[in-house]
């Protein structure tokens, strides 16, 4: 793509009207569609050349270049309880924007079949088809791999966008935010960023443009933290000057909790996605059957390791199971997990004809034997969690700051910053 350079042919210093940090899944189609009318800068850590997984998603497009690509709508009740207005139609073309460039609906293969015929059994109805929306029930998903098994990830939208308008800068490591006091508060003007000689470049953003914090859920609240905005204890330990308390940054860290049975299958399948991890593209005699919820009740925090290279990880608890309505919420869903290997849709892949769970061969942890045993089924879910890498958190957009200055302002405040030049937005 014509748009991408690498960060050391870029000038020491220039100014854009939007300056992206990170280019993963929202920031490839958010700069994508800003560059039809302004002059975009995005930053991207790496370069996806030797397509090497990384959990953080360290390439052109983010974790949607290495996930299993699923795809699904937001459900309702995201839009009724956000206290939001949605413009619903906007939604649904931005929508129709995303599937027409990389969804995609997968011919079923034979696991994929019977999986569905066991859940439809276990009670989890009704059949709803193929959708990419959010429903209740079972369903076929919509896939980011074509039927080919070729992967479409978001770095394919910036193709959409007015190129000429559009710098994508790979190898950048944006190591703080610009920053300065005034007297009506504090400003956010720009990045400084280095290349992989070593050379520090500034990125400042003109009047009336945004800088656009899209780093993700632990890159974002570290170089917030990095930039001197936090919480006191914290960062006094690492000798940051802290330009601005705001104890919303590193907080509120949160993760999907995921749970699975592994069992081997007596046949070979067909791989509906391929697995690029195995040679050859091959598939292992081997089905994953996944439990996971949304709106995860318990949450961790982030801690800086070091006070000035963004290089350095943080470290991140996100306390799976701290809220025990997560441990029920667990056992419930492996509850069905167990109902579903009983179903007579699953039978095809025992190795021996026994009832129950009995005639599976299980990879790992087997399912529990006794499915109304609190205890065991508990000491399950604690033994096998697993993230789901849906990481979310850390800088909470509806606490950090909405307008032109970095503090504690209501969601009513939107419009009134409407007009004020610089603004600091976190996605």
């Amino acid at each position: 793509m014509k748009s991408i350079y690498n960060v050391t042919d870029l000038p020491l210093e220039e100014e854009y009207d939007y300056i992206i940090v990170g280019d993963g899944t929202t920031g490839c189609p958010l700069a994508a569609t800003l560059s039809a009318k302004y002059s975009v800068l995005v930053f991207e850590r790496f370069t996806s050349e030797d397509s090497v997984a990384n959990v953080r998603g360290r390439v052109l497009g983010g974790s949607s270049m290495i996930n299993g690509g699923f795809y699904s709508r937001a459900d309702d009740k995201f839009y009724n309880e956000s206290g939001l207005y949605w413009d619903m139609d906007a939604v649904e073309e931005a929508y129709q924007w995303v599937e027409d460039t990389i969804v995609f609906q997968l011919n079923l293969s034979a696991w994929p079949s019977i999986v569905r015929e066991a859940l439809l059994e276990a009670g989890v109805g009704p059949n709803n088809g193929f959708s990419p929306q959010h429903l209740v029930g079972t369903k076929t998903f919509g896939s980011t791999f074509d039927n080919e098994g070729k992967r479409h990830g978001a770095v394919e939208l910036l193709n959409k966008g007015k190129l000429k308008n559009l710098k994508v800068a790979v190898e950048a490591y944006v190591d703080r935010i610009i920053l300065s006091s005034k007297a009506s508060g504090v400003l956010a003007s720009g990045v400084v960023y280095s290349d992989s000689k070593g050379r520090t470049h500034e990125a400042l953003i003109r009047d009336e443009g945004e800088l656009i914090l899209n780093a993700g859920a632990i890159g974002s609240p570290q170089l917030l933290l990095l930039s001197g905005v936090g919480l006191v204890p914290h960062r006094s330990s690492h000798k940051v000057s802290v330009v601005i308390q705001n104890p919303n940054v590193e907080n509120f860290m949160v993760d999907n909790p995921r749970n699975s049975i592994n069992i081997v299958v007596p046949f070979a399948l067909d791989p509906s996605i391929p697995f690029s991890f195995y040679p050859n593209g091959t598939i292992p005699l081997e089905l994953s059957v996944v439990a996971k919820f949304s709106g995860p009740l318990s949450s961790g925090s982030l801690r800086l390791v070091s006070s000035a290279d963004v290089k350095v990880s943080p470290t991140v608890r996100f306390n799976y199971f701290k809220d025990l309505k997560n441990l029920a919420r667990c056992v419930t869903r492996m509850r069905l997990v167990g109902d579903m290997l009983q179903t007579e849709a699953m039978e095809r892949l025992k190795f021996e004809d026994l009832k129950g769970v009995e005639g599976f061969k299980f990879l790992g942890p087997s399912s529990p034997r006794n499915l109304s045993n609190d205890a065991s089924m508990e000491a399950f879910c604690r033994s096998t969690v697993t993230t789901f890498w849906h990481y979310h958190g850390g800088c909470l957009a509806t606490f950090m700051m909405i307008g032109r200055y970095i503090g504690l302002r209501m969601l009513q405040e939107r419009e009134a910053a409407k007009y004020i030049k610089h603004r600091l937005s976190y996605t």
